[in-house]
């Protein structure tokens, strides 16, 4: 086959080509490169040659080796299924994908440079499909998402619609790439975020066949309300040998997939809502209907995956700077109650904390769970919100005030998407979600269903008003279940699910309408919504749970090549019975992203309180280094989180502040000497340094060289160019 490019555009660094077998020009996919590295791709070969193909019947020759692979996926429910051994393992490729041919393309330039294309394909049964990408001045990353259009006169119904898909992988070999293309995922769970995992294409039995018959495809992702409960939205493939690789994530807080997808030489891969067979998806377009699915984010580098990963958190980055309140330019500190009170705050334990606080550089108080009356048992005790006037007898708007009188912004804790057993609101089962003609019940917890207007009104006076009246600037919101596949609603449970989703996001939305100075947080116990889409409606994110355990310097490190530095919450608890080693130990950790203070601040003695002192002013002199600066990581670790050995350095650079931040840690295990080859531009002389005692650390001829001799121990270092 041979394949001819239809458009190209060069975006920032990567070369977009939309490309077409030259026997059928209507046909057409998409491929990126980076643009320093054109030269070095080559021609796919046109036909497989292995002996066991040409000892074939000649009339079955010649045997394709290469295949444009579609811009957009899609099933139609009602019509043919696709071959090839496919059927239960993905909807990848059938007949109505096929039957998809271009129609036009334009392209749009706005005034701040942003470039939009559009490729119109339509299948001439009266589907229409829009594939929209986008590319902002200075980004490294490319947006991507699918319109379908029922432009036909009777109802069709879709099972499958891809935001995005890219084939062409890789570019730079000629045959199936044997031994170089390697797939990288993210493993999540509860208190274990952002897990790396890293497999061969071999491994995971995505070699092409011998003769090409049947497809080869992974199809993973999660189901439900924690979009980042399992895998993080995001898969990349690199090419080790060319040394280029291409990732992408996905912007969607519901159940979601991606796809691994290989049928001739070269790799596709696809991703977005996740569709009838994984998701229990379908959707119904009447005439003139429209659906638009999630934005995918791509990006393609030369380089490590730290690299590609670089590319899609600055462009992040600067979608949430753009709509942040004033306040979080500065990347302020947060104190926290919850890991003090432990769901028991109080008018005067917040004000015992805010006096210890005042002065010291913290910005936020943030009152925790058991602020709200609690009729029933456990801990949380979430529908109702009715201020708890035991615990705040003159009212919680007195004890907001009195923690601004002590120069600290009070803030406080909802879950309130949710209704626990013994709250009242438990019994409004007709503005709750059902799953099977019941209320949905998971453990102790019901959900409001956001499509119902009614909810958004008694939120609006819950929440928001509550919020407004008493004085309240920072909103932690909690969630602490998955609603799982799908509810009940009049179409599949998968897009009732959507729908909900798209509500919650549009209180969100109305939260920061109604408080434009409001700071949110997106907590979702711990990491499980750290996802585009969330992350771009606050203001921070609640990285792990993982409060006081050792390894939340290694999860927080792993964060970094998913979420923005500036959104990055670590949690930094300290207690009277911390020795100083454990105390930089938990601090030093909280400079990979954003410090979440909690613990017993009131209790410390002299040293311990001198030292968090410290750590606290030194945070506040690095945080413009970690907004803007670029991390990379070292070291070795052990397999086990629990029993964790080892150690890690983690870099911060940023050259247009001539400063380079580097935070290490050493987890357990021997003594051993870590030297590491520092940016060029960065091999510069200490000029500040944090930890409980002198480090044995040494900058020299560009290299850093860290002496790691005390298992749970951390320090944070600060270089000039």
């Amino acid at each position: 086959m041979t394949i001819i490019t239809r458009t190209e555009f060069r975006l920032g660094s990567i070369i977009v080509r939309y490309q077409a077998p030259a026997e059928d020009h209507a046909a057409v996919g998409l491929a990126i490169f980076p643009a320093d590295r054109l030269a070095d791709c080559v021609p796919p070969r046109d036909h497989l040659d292995a002996p066991a193909i040409l000892n074939l019947p000649s009339s079955w020759l010649p045997v394709s080796a290469c295949e444009v692979d579609p811009l957009v996926h899609l099933h139609r429910l009602g019509e043919v299924e696709n071959g090839g051994y496919s059927q239960g393992r993905t909807l990848r490729g059938g007949p109505a994908t096929r039957a998809l041919k271009w129609q036009s393309q334009s392209t749009e330039t706005a005034a701040d440079g942003t470039v939009t294309i559009h490729t119109v394909l339509a299948d001439g049964r009266g589907l229409e499909c829009v594939h929209t990408l986008r590319h902002s001045p200075g980004s490294e990353c490319l947006e991507i998402c699918t319109t379908a259009r029922n432009a036909g006169t009777a109802p069709l119904t879709l099972g499958l619609l891809t935001s995005f898909s890219l084939g062409a992988l890789t570019p730079f070999a000629c045959d199936d790439a044997p031994g170089r293309l390697w797939v990288h995922r993210v493993r999540s769970t509860w208190s274990g975020e952002g897990r790396a995992e890293v497999s061969r294409v071999e491994d995971l039995h995505l070699e092409p066949s011998w003769s090409g018959h049947g497809v080869q495809c992974k199809r993973f992702g999660q189901l439900g309300s924690m979009p980042v409960n399992g895998y993080f939205p995001f898969l990349a493939i690199e090419d080790r040998v060319a040394g280029v690789i291409w990732a992408a994530q996905l912007a969607h807080p519901g159940s979601w997939q991606m796809e691994i997808y290989r049928h001739a030489d070269q790799l596709a891969i696809s991703g977005g809502q996740a569709d009838r067979e994984f998701g229990h998806w379908t959707k119904t377009l009447a005439p003139g209907e429209t659906f638009t699915s999630p934005t995918a984010l791509l990006t393609v580098a030369s380089g490590s995956l730290a690299t590609a990963c670089e590319s899609i958190t600055r462009h992040l980055a600067r979608a949430v700077a753009a709509q942040t309140p004033a306040v979080e330019r500065s990347l302020p500190v947060v104190f926290n109650e919850w890991c003090t009170s432990w769901g028991n705050p109080s008018h005067d334990n917040l004000l015992a904390i805010a006096d210890r606080l005042r002065g010291t550089g913290v910005q936020y108080l943030v009152i925790d769970d058991g602020w709200a009356q609690r009729p029933g048992p456990g801990i949380q005790q979430n529908g109702d919100w009715i201020i708890n006037e035991a615990i705040f007898p003159r009212g919680l708007r007195a004890t907001a005030d009195a923690i601004r009188e002590r120069d600290l912004i009070p803030g406080i804790w909802f879950e309130f998407e949710v209704i626990n057993t013994g709250a009242k609101a438990w019994s409004e089962t007709a503005h709750q979600l059902h799953r099977d003609g019941v209320p949905l019940q998971v453990g102790n917890r019901r959900f409001w269903d956001f499509r119902d207007p009614w909810v958004h009104s008694y939120l609006t006076g819950c929440v928001t008003n509550l919020l407004r009246d008493n004085g309240i600037g920072y909103l932690k919101v909690d969630y602490n279940d998955t609603i799982g596949f799908g509810c009940d609603g009049p179409e599949s449970p998968g897009e009732n699910l959507r729908q909900h989703l798209a509500g919650v996001q549009q209180f969100f939305q109305s939260l920061r309408t109604a408080l434009p100075d409001l700071v949110i947080e997106n907590c979702s116990s711990g990491g499980h919504r750290l996802e585009p889409s969330m992350m771009a409606l606050t203001a921070m994110s609640s990285s792990t749970d993982a409060h006081e355990t050792p390894d939340i310097p290694l999860i927080s490190a792993h964060l970094l090549q998913l979420i923005p530095a500036s959104q990055n919450q670590i949690w930094a608890v300290i207690r009277p019975t911390d020795t100083p080693q454990r105390v930089a130990y938990s601090l030093a950790a909280a400079f990979l992203g954003r410090m979440c203070l909690s613990g017993d601040v009131h209790s410390l003695d002299d040293t311990q309180w001198s030292l968090l002192r410290v750590g606290i002013t030194f945070y506040n002199q690095v945080a413009p280094i970690i907004a803007v600066g670029s991390w990379t990581r070292h070291g070795e670790w052990s397999p086990s989180y629990r029993h964790l050995t080892g150690w890690q350095i983690v870099i911060c650079h940023a050259p247009t502040l001539g400063r380079t931040l580097v935070v290490w840690h050493q987890f357990g295990g021997p003594a051993t000497t870590a030297e590491i080859s520092l940016p060029a531009t960065a091999a510069g002389r200490i000029i500040a340094r944090y930890s409980d005692l002198p480090d044995d650390v040494q900058v020299t001829s560009g290299k850093l060289t860290v002496t790691l001799a005390r298992p749970e121990s951390g320090g944070v270092i600060l270089l000039a160019d």
